[in-house]
C-alpha cells in the first residue's frame, strides 16, 4: 500500500499544474481528511469538497414540511442524520422533544413495516441522492398500505454540476461519486467534458482511489483530452444499473428547486409522478408553507457546500459550531464537510 501510494503520487508529480479539483461524496472527504491526502499532493493542486452530503442539501423548506406533518399528528420517519439539521424555526428534534412522532429508521422498508403495524399515517421522508432514489421507487412499485407516502427530497447530482460548472465555480476537473455512478453509470456525466472541457474521473473511496483518480484528471488536462474516465470499474458500468433506473423512470417526475445554500436548479430534484398521488405527502396534506430559508448568523454552509470555502473559514467553526452543537446543516451529518473537518482536520494540516 505504501509503495503504490508513493507510486501514485509520483505520477501525480510528473503531470501536476494549477488545478482545482471537486469532489461531490462526503465518502471522498471522509478519505481525503483521514489519510491527509491534501497534505499529499503539490501546492498547486487543489481539492474541493462541493455538495456531496444529501443531507446538508436539504434546505430549511423541506424541514419545515416534515415539522409541519409531525404537529399535525402524523408519525414522520426519517434517517437519523436528519433529525438535528435546521428548518427554518425548528428542526425535527425539536419536534420530537414537543412530542411530536418522529422515528429514525435505517431505510424505507422500515417506514412501510411500521405503516403496516400502525394505525397511524406514517411518512418517509426520502431524501439522498441517486443513490437511495432506487429503494423509493421499489416500496412505491410494490403496493404500500394506504397510510403510508413519501415527502420525496431526492436530489440528482449531475444538473447541480452544470449549475456549479456554468454558474458558479471556477473548477478545472471533477472527481465523480462511486456509489451515484452504480446507479445512473457515467454517460449521464459525459456532457460535463465534451461542454466545458472539463476532465472527470468516477473514484472508489480508498485512499489509492482517490489519488489515481486525481492522477488522472491531471493527465487528462496535460494532454488536452477531457473525457470522464472510470477509475472504479469494480462496481461502475458506463451503462449504470439499468433495473434501477427503470423503477426510477416508473415513479419519479423532474422539478426544478432550490437546494440548501443553492438558489433554484433546474431539474434537479425528484418528485413522485401524478399516478402516485395517493401516496405522495405533498398531495395528501396540507404542505402549502411559504417559502424560507434559515441561514443562521455567521454560518457559510451555503458557500462551503458549493466548494467556494472551507470549514477553517468560518468564525463559528470548532467555537459556537461543532457536533454536539451544529450551527448548519454541514456540521450535522458525519458526511458533511463541516463535520468531517472537526473530527480529521489536524491530520490533512
Amino acid at each position: 500500500m505504501k509503495n503504490l501510494t508513493r507510486d501514485i503520487i509520483k505520477k501525480i508529480d510528473e503531470v501536476k499544474q494549477p488545478m482545482k479539483i471537486m469532489h461531490v461524496c462526503g465518502s471522498h472527504e471522509h478519505t481525503i481528511m483521514y489519510n491527509g491526502i491534501r497534505s499529499m499532493l503539490p501546492p498547486e493542486v487543489q481539492i474541493v469538497a462541493g455538495p456531496g452530503c444529501p443531507v446538508c442539501v436539504v434546505p430549511a423548506q423541506e424541514i419545515d414540511e416534515c415539522v409541519a406533518l409531525a404537529e399535525q399528528g402524523v408519525t414522520v420517519t426519517i434517517f437519523g442524520d436528519m433529525l438535528r439539521v435546521p428548518g427554518t424555526e425548528k428542526s425535527l428534534a425539536d419536534v420530537k422533544s414537543e412530542g411530536g412522532d418522529v422515528r429514525i429508521v435505517y431505510g424505507i422498508g422500515n417506514a412501510v413495516e411500521l405503516a403496516k403495524e400502525i394505525d397511524n399515517d406514517v411518512v418517509f421522508m426520502a431524501a439522498g441522492f441517486e443513490t437511495t432514489a432506487p429503494t423509493t421507487a421499489n416500496e412505491l412499485l410494490s403496493n404500500p398500505p394506504e397510510n403510508f407516502s413519501v415527502l420525496s427530497c431526492h436530489r440528482l447530482i449531475p444538473p447541480t454540476l452544470d449549475f456549479l460548472v456554468h454558474d458558479e465555480v471556477k473548477l478545472d476537473g471533477l472527481i465523480e461519486p462511486g456509489h451515484v455512478c452504480t446507479v445512473i453509470g457515467t454517460k449521464p456525466l459525459e456532457f460535463l467534458s465534451e461542454k466545458y472541457g472539463i476532465p472527470q474521473a468516477v473514484a472508489g473511496f480508498n485512499p489509492l482511489d482517490i489519488l489515481y483518480a486525481i492522477y488522472l484528471i491531471l493527465k487528462q488536462k496535460k494532454e488536452g483530452t477531457p473525457r470522464i474516465q472510470n477509475e472504479y470499474k469494480r462496481a461502475v458500468r458506463e451503462e449504470g444499473n439499468i433495473k434501477a433506473q427503470e423503477a426510477m423512470d416508473q415513479v419519479f417526475r423532474l422539478t426544478s428547486k432550490e437546494w440548501r445554500g443553492f438558489p433554484v436548479i433546474p431539474n434537479s430534484v425528484y418528485d413522485l409522478k401524478k399516478e402516485f398521488d395517493d401516496h405522495n405527502a405533498r398531495v395528501k396534506y396540507d404542505m402549502d408553507l411559504p417559502d424560507s430559508e434559515n441561514v443562521p448568523k455567521g454560518c457559510i454552509c451555503g458557500p462551503i457546500l458549493r466548494g467556494m470555502a472551507r470549514p477553517e473559514d468560518c468564525k463559528l467553526f470548532r467555537g459556537e459550531c461543532n457536533p454536539l452543537h451544529p450551527i448548519g446543516a454541514c456540521m450535522v451529518s458525519k458526511e458533511g464537510t463541516c463535520n468531517i473537518a472537526y473530527r480529521y482536520s489536524k491530520m490533512d494540516d
